[in-house]
């Protein structure tokens, strides 16, 4: 489904380009007609261009990356600033500071320092300067805050950059161009549409045209991010599902181990030893055979005395006898 129809283009004024004496051979493939030395945009061209910019955005930042959102145009300061801050976006609206993507680290120096005055601020060192050295700070940070303040989240280069005068931000297109860094771009009847990657054919100089087409492009941006979220919060639940599947799994596979050595079946060649506790019944009787054992060999034990004693009687009857026979 398109996102936008002909009907709100044209009450946008998207279609009114430049005066024909001022338009660029280039953007004859998306003239529609003249009309009073003026010449007309096709609409059913840039609604298709529209739609390819928003769904190639749309991608760039479901992958976690950032666009640049440049327009310091008088017409397209506000709108851009307004539209692009509700998507947590870098953007550009006042001067294009030179060398911004090609020299990339000395920009990040300049927002450090801006940091750095804030840390004094709060550290308490402020208070130790002079007033003339305390005013020249606070102009130096509201200077930064305002060619820097809305970069401040940039922390690397950007992944693409949308323009909103290709003519007017020549020196924005061209550092882009020589880093390779796709361009998407708001181009009139008087700009080259062969420098941008992804042109869209329309009006830059309608404060209602420039609104429309970057809320069109701020909404994609929107629906991508809320992808990206529902993605993270999907592989976060499968994650904690493969972490429960996989204890599950060690868990059965320890169980199976326990089982399997219980059941285990003794291998040929080998005797099983099997060890039997002993009931009270068997250990109470074996105690008794103990005690008759002892008894019995205390019995049969005879001491030197009482063989003595034995012999005794035998010795009187002999002497009874001898006398006897005496007689």
């Amino acid at each position: 489904m398109s996102r936008t129809n002909f009907k709100e283009l044209l009450d946008a004024g998207v279609h009114f380009g430049h005066l024909k004496r001022k338009w660029n051979p280039n953007m004859a493939p998306y003239i529609f007609m003249e009309r009073n030395g003026i010449h007309i945009i096709d609409l059913e061209k840039t609604t298709a261009k529209i739609d390819e910019a928003a769904a190639a955005m749309k991608q760039i930042v479901k992958s976690g990356r950032k666009i640049l959102f440049v327009a310091t145009k008088k017409q397209a300061k506000e709108i851009v600033a307004e539209k692009v801050k509700k998507i947590n976006m870098p953007y550009v609206t006042e001067r294009w500071p030179g060398g911004m993507l090609t020299n990339f680290p000395t920009i990040r120096k300049a927002v450090k320092k801006m940091s750095a005055i804030d840390k004094m601020a709060t550290d308490g060192t402020f208070n130790n300067l002079s007033k003339r050295e305390k005013l020249q700070i606070t102009r130096q940070r509201a200077k930064l805050e305002k060619n820097l303040g809305s970069i401040a989240d940039l922390t690397r280069l950007p992944a693409a950059l949308f323009v909103v005068d290709v003519s007017k931000e020549n020196i924005a297109v061209r550092e882009a161009r020589r880093l390779n860094i796709p361009v998407f771009g708001m181009v009139d009847t008087n700009s080259d549409p062969t420098r941008i990657d992804f042109p869209i054919p329309a009006n830059d100089d309608a404060s209602k045209s420039i609104a429309l087409i970057v809320n069109i492009l701020t909404t994609a941006i929107h629906e991508g991010l809320d992808e990206r979220k529902m993605e993270k919060e999907k592989e976060a639940v499968s994650k904690d599902k493969k972490a429960d599947k996989k204890e599950d799994a060690e868990e059965e596979a320890t169980a199976m181990k326990d089982t399997s050595s219980k059941d285990q079946p003794v291998p040929k060649g080998t005797t099983e030893v099997k060890t039997k506790t002993p009931t009270e019944k068997q250990v109470y009787e074996s105690v008794e055979e103990k005690d008759l054992k002892s008894n019995a060999k205390t019995e049969t034990k005879t001491t030197p005395q009482e063989e003595d004693t034995k012999e005794q009687p035998e010795v009187k009857e002999t002497k009874e006898s001898v006398v006897k026979e005496k007689e």
